[in-house]
């Protein structure tokens, strides 16, 4: 293979690799998640904005709570975010909760509970705060009842500072760089 074949496969894997790390984020159920371990450290304020689907049922009567939290173990609970009386969580919306909790740091996790007969279907979950910068945790997919569905990605490579994602940046410019000069 030629200098301008490795290349181009330099620049065909950099560009992949992103999409490839993309696929193992989806949203599972949690393993051995415990709400009794909640450190009262402080006092912070976090915005967290829901998306409902559009393909969610037009309102729902289902009870959502929602925990998430950091590395370190600090984790914020809200019991129940749903109201059906001030039509949060319909379909096509996003609803925004100012909540207060514990003080984290970088958000790495975040879960949702259902219960009820409506299969809500979150689109996404953006989360911040004073110590955090935004994060969006993307659902797309109907929320299983009475277990903990989410994501964890504390200790994942890209919850962090997104290197590998810079890296695949790194090597694109490069390879596109030495295309030119050849």
């Amino acid at each position: 293979m030629d200098i301008k074949g490795v290349l181009c496969l330099l620049l065909t894997s950099a560009i992949l690799f992103p999409s490839l790390e993309a696929t193992e984020l989806l949203p599972k159920p949690a393993e051995s998640f415990n709400l009794t371990y909640i450190q009262q450290l402080g006092s912070c304020s976090y915005s967290v904005v829901i998306s409902t689907s559009c393909l969610s049922p037009t309102y729902t009567r289902d009870q959502i709570s929602l925990s998430f939290g950091d590395a370190y173990g600090n984790q914020i609970y809200v019991p129940r975010l749903d109201d059906p009386s001030r039509r949060i969580f319909e379909r096509c919306s996003s609803d925004t909760f100012g909540i207060n909790g514990p003080c984290a740091y970088q958000i790495c996790y975040v879960y949702l509970y259902r219960t009820g007969p409506d299969a809500w279907i979150p689109t996404t979950v953006t989360i911040s705060g004073h110590n955090s910068r935004p994060v969006t945790f993307n659902y797309n997919t109907a929320i299983p009842s009475d277990v903990w569905f989410g994501f964890n990605l504390c200790g994942h490579p890209s919850s962090s500072n997104h290197i590998s994602g810079c890296i695949g940046c790194f090597y694109v410019i490069l390879v596109s760089i030495l295309l030119l000069l050849l």
